[in-house]
């Protein structure tokens, strides 16, 4: 399935969604500098202050599926969410991607945002959704369970602060994905959950 057309916007009762602008570019760069140290140093600033906003503006359209997130209430950026990883294995299989700005984290925003994806993703034929998540990020854990997505029990990556974990959403009408048996802890996980047997 070839990526479906982006939308010029979708909208939520407190969220306009639409294609990335290069005005928006320092809202990402400061999603970046706002990053959990525990993420994968290839996607925090690095020693010499890269990637500059100049460096994300030239970027945005490396991932045309991601949308900027704006508050209706202020039309301020608080984030992007949107499809990413066309082509990538499994094929026909987009991935879910969202990032909020920290002022803009526990008001629901990612929630909302990511149902009007998952229901672009479903109007524009897609079957199934996946997402990755790191395994002490329990904030995203818990979106992506308020969106279907269950926790497959697999680990696609792997690093000394923890495990990115593959979650699936199945869009067909009326198919179920079994849940793993993996409880989403309340405290920040430890790793804990990825450690090999």
């Amino acid at each position: 399935m070839a990526p479906p057309p982006v939308p010029s916007v979708l909208e939520t009762d407190r969220l306009v969604l639409r294609p990335r602008r290069a005005e928006d570019a320092a809202t990402y760069r400061l999603l970046w500098t706002e990053r959990d140290p525990r993420v994968p140093e290839h996607r925090r600033i690095d020693a010499h202050g890269r990637p500059t906003v100049a460096d994300v503006a030239a970027r945005l359209g490396d991932e045309p599926g991601l949308l900027a997130v704006h508050r209706r209430d202020t039309d301020e950026v608080v984030g992007c969410c949107g499809l990413t990883g066309w082509g990538s294995p499994p094929p026909d299989e987009p991935e879910l991607a969202f990032e909020l700005l920290r002022a803009a984290q526990g008001r629901g925003y990612a929630t909302e945002a990511g149902r009007a994806v998952v229901a672009w993703a479903r109007a524009s034929g897609c079957t199934r959704l996946r997402a990755t998540v790191w395994d002490w990020n329990v904030a995203s854990r818990r979106v992506l369970a308020k969106l279907g997505f269950r926790e497959t029990g697999e680990v696609v990556a792997r690093s000394a602060e923890g495990c990115s974990l593959l979650t699936v959403r199945d869009l067909r009408a009326g198919r179920v994905l079994p849940r793993a048996p993996v409880a989403i802890p309340r405290a920040r996980s430890t790793g804990l959950l990825c450690q090999e047997n």
